[in-house]
């Protein structure tokens, strides 16, 4: 496949743009005192959190997305921008509200999603929304989505649009599944649009569940395996929770341990971290001539700063800076 190279850096806007779901994640904040279940409502969706810590890194980034035009959608409008995150290409709709998802942590340490998106505006993104802020992607180095904006058009076509963009310029593409069950109208169809990804990505990150529910196998080696030769992607990341990531890239295959965090209390927004931290070392490295000492060293940040963002309520607006990273590394040094 062909990418920009590093050298392109001058000649691009922007670092890295992104496109899919914007919504407001209501995670769980307790029981009130009159015993209720209490939620705080936080900005997420998945690209706009990696946008948010490639950010948080100093990279240049762009979003191109919908919300609803009502108080969480301006609201959302605001905090990426407060992010340093580009929102010319965030549309409101007003006939659909903001899409809103209900994060309830179970007693395993697992989550519980409710969403309320039947639809939602980041559904309703149009093909000719995607060519009017097509700039934002041909400015580019970098063009990330995931396959919550294919579960249902006018969504889908605009991704395909967006992506057909990112490829007529090379620029490097990114792509995370990011599955939700509730989401899909079958399995069958999130299978295929996992599969669109697959087949247009240069860069997959992929959970350990979601190599299972794909590939059919809880090796998770043997599964990434499979998709990289399968689908020819130069670079595939696996991550496995606290547990730790892997990265297959050739015949290398690289595995760095998490860091199992005491003062974890969520793990909203672990997987996008990663993805970004990964992002932002392939911006600064060429991805054609990559080591495995450079593997690992990626894996090692990414998996800090995902866990750092687990002791957080939200992600999007939290992300931690490089510093926190590699003071958080110190502080781990040889464990």
């Amino acid at each position: 496949m062909n990418y920009t190279s590093g050298l392109m850096r001058n000649m691009k806007k922007y670092d890295v743009t992104a496109l899919g779901e914007l919504l407001i994640d209501f995670t769980d904040g307790g029981v009130s005192e009159r015993n209720n279940m209490t939620f705080e409502a936080n900005p997420g969706g998945a690209p706009c959190n990696v946008l948010s810590m490639l950010a948080s890194l100093g990279n240049r980034t762009a979003f191109i997305g919908k919300v609803g035009d009502d108080f969480f959608g301006h609201m959302l409008k605001e905090r990426i921008e407060s992010r340093n995150i580009d929102s010319c290409g965030l549309f409101l709709s007003a006939s659909v509200p903001t899409t809103l998802a209900f994060v309830r942590k179970l007693p395993d340490g697992d989550r519980d999603f409710a969403f309320f998106r039947n639809p939602g505006a980041d559904m309703m993104l149009t093909a000719d929304e995607v060519v009017s802020v097509r700039h934002l992607i041909e400015s580019a180095r970098v063009f990330h989505f995931g396959t919550l904006s294919m579960t249902s058009e006018p969504a889908v076509t605009a991704t395909k649009t967006a992506v057909d963009a990112a490829s007529g310029v090379n620029a490097l593409i990114s792509f995370d599944p990011n599955y939700r069950a509730p989401l899909w109208s079958s399995p069958d169809r999130a299978l295929k649009a996992m599969e669109y990804g697959f087949s247009v990505c240069d860069v997959l990150k992929i959970s350990d569940d979601e190599i299972e529910f794909f590939c059919g196998t809880s090796d998770l080696e043997k599964g990434a395996r499979m998709l990289a030769e399968k689908y020819d992607i130069p670079l595939v990341l696996a991550t496995m929770g606290a547990r730790g990531s892997m990265a297959l890239y050739g015949a290398l295959t690289v595995f760095r341990p998490g860091f199992r965090n005491p003062d974890t209390c969520e793990t909203t927004g672990a997987g996008d971290t990663f993805c970004a931290c990964v992002l932002d070392f392939l911006l600064r490295h060429d991805i054609g001539s990559l080591t495995e000492k450079d593997l690992s060293e990626c894996l090692t940040f990414a998996n800090a700063a995902a866990s750092i963002i687990t002791t957080r309520k939200g992600a999007l607006a939290v992300m931690p800076e490089k510093g926190e990273v590699l003071d958080f590394l110190k502080s781990h040094a040889g464990m």
